[in-house]
């Protein structure tokens, strides 16, 4: 049975990691549970985790200050509660952090766990990821130092940028405890181009030709047919801003690929739910009961993803939905290939990437045997996993910190 440690301060978290380091105990950092389907399940050799430091008691906005569009907050802050809080004031985080507690179940997610796994939705063609908006950090390293890093401004980095490193490290070198981002004015409106009907090649044409326009185009996405929502494949691409310039951008974008399929356009609530729905890749969250059906994450150059999603599918059959231009690519496997028999598909769609120009494939949802037995995150070359092991060995000496979350041994 895990015994749960949930401290309420700072200096509680301190105690924690301070009594499991010197125990040698190896606890799961944690915050609403939303996320503990992503990774590997964690272990490290023959220590089990009887220990979870659970974050969410660190919850409350310490800090925010509309005018200087700064924010901070507890790590275990509801992230409904911080995008409530900015949107009373008409601003947004313009990263457009995914909720993916409807991949893996349950309500909600937080703003450390978010920050953990370094998420960003559809926007981050234009805005970047949620490393790009990080000003400052505090966190616990498995040593039981307490750490700060950045501050209230842009341009207060000297040295190495910790906030950067922890964005990602999914709680492996240390337990965040206060975060403070950046945040932006929202959008006055948006609208949103659907092209209907078009193959995935045809597709990524037209969102390579918006996204190189002058258009400013802030998400582009492609959908599969075949499900009730859209029995038909759908393009879409979204412009937002003021009301004027808005509509000549949607105007020019209509033109622009007003040759290739059926156009319509989506409103601004519309436009928001459709949004919002490849965001949370509720496509994929909704196609099977269970929640198992493996799905793969792949990071891969735009103009090859067709090619890619068609090589791996003459192997294993499979859907798939295409975001930030085809730069982003979510591969679910098909239900009656669930237990294919090297795990997931996992050496055919890294030998896919290989043989396409490389990638990044990430296996963020499968049964946890599956996820126990093959590499989850894209298998680090040498170099690399020697320099992850010495900043392991420099935050976590003990490896008590998520351990194998990522990588088996770090």
């Amino acid at each position: 049975m895990v015994e749960t440690l949930k401290p309420e301060t700072t200096e509680q978290a301190v105690e924690a990691i301070v009594w499991a380091t010197g125990e040698e105990t190896p606890v799961e950092i944690v915050g609403t549970g939303t996320k503990r389907g992503f990774g590997r399940p964690m272990g490290d050799g023959n220590r089990t985790i009887a220990h979870a430091l659970d974050l969410s008691g660190l919850t409350g906005i310490t800090l925010y200050e509309p005018e200087e569009l700064v924010l901070s907050a507890w790590a275990g802050t509801p992230l409904a509660e911080i995008e409530a809080a900015v949107a009373a004031e008409g601003q947004m985080l313009a990263f457009e952090p995914p909720q993916l507690a409807r991949l893996y179940g349950g309500e909600g997610g937080t703003l450390g766990g978010m920050i953990a796994c370094n998420l960003a939705g559809p926007r981050r063609v234009k805005a970047g990821a949620a490393r790009d908006h990080i000003l400052g950090i505090e966190a616990v390293t498995g040593r039981g130092d307490l750490v700060k890093s950045g501050g209230r401004v842009v341009k207060n980095v000297t040295g190495y940028d910790l906030s950067k490193l922890l964005t990602g490290s999914f709680g492996t070198l240390a337990a965040l405890t206060q975060i403070t981002i950046k945040v932006l004015p929202a959008a006055e409106t948006e609208e949103t181009i659907l092209v209907a009907g078009v193959d995935d090649a045809t597709a990524i044409d037209i969102m390579s030709a918006a996204l190189n326009s002058s258009n400013e185009v802030s998400g582009a996405a492609h959908l599969p047919g075949g499900r009730a929502a859209n029995p038909r494949p759908v393009t879409a691409v979204r412009v937002e801003g003021f009301v004027p310039s808005v509509a000549a951008r949607a105007d020019a974008l209509r033109a622009l690929v007003g040759a290739r399929g059926s156009v319509s356009t989506l409103d601004r609530a519309a436009s928001q739910a459709f949004w919002a729905s490849v965001r949370d890749v509720e496509s994929m969250a909704a196609a099977t009961g269970s929640g198992d059906a493996p799905l793969w994450r792949l990071s891969v150059t735009p103009n090859k993803a067709a090619e890619i999603v068609s090589a791996i599918s003459a192997t294993i059959p499979g859907t798939a939905l295409y975001d930030w231009g085809g730069g982003l690519i979510w591969f679910q496997l098909a239900s009656d290939s669930g237990g294919d028999t090297d795990g997931a598909g996992h050496a055919a769609i890294r030998s896919v990437l290989a043989g396409h120009g490389g990638g990044h494939a990430t296996l963020v949802r499968a049964p946890e045997d599956v996820r126990r037995t093959v590499d989850v995150f894209e298998p680090q070359p040498a170099p690399l996993a020697a320099l992850s092991a010495r900043v392991k060995e420099s935050f976590d000496p003990r490896h008590i910190l998520n351990p194998g979350r990522m990588y088996s041994g770090v």
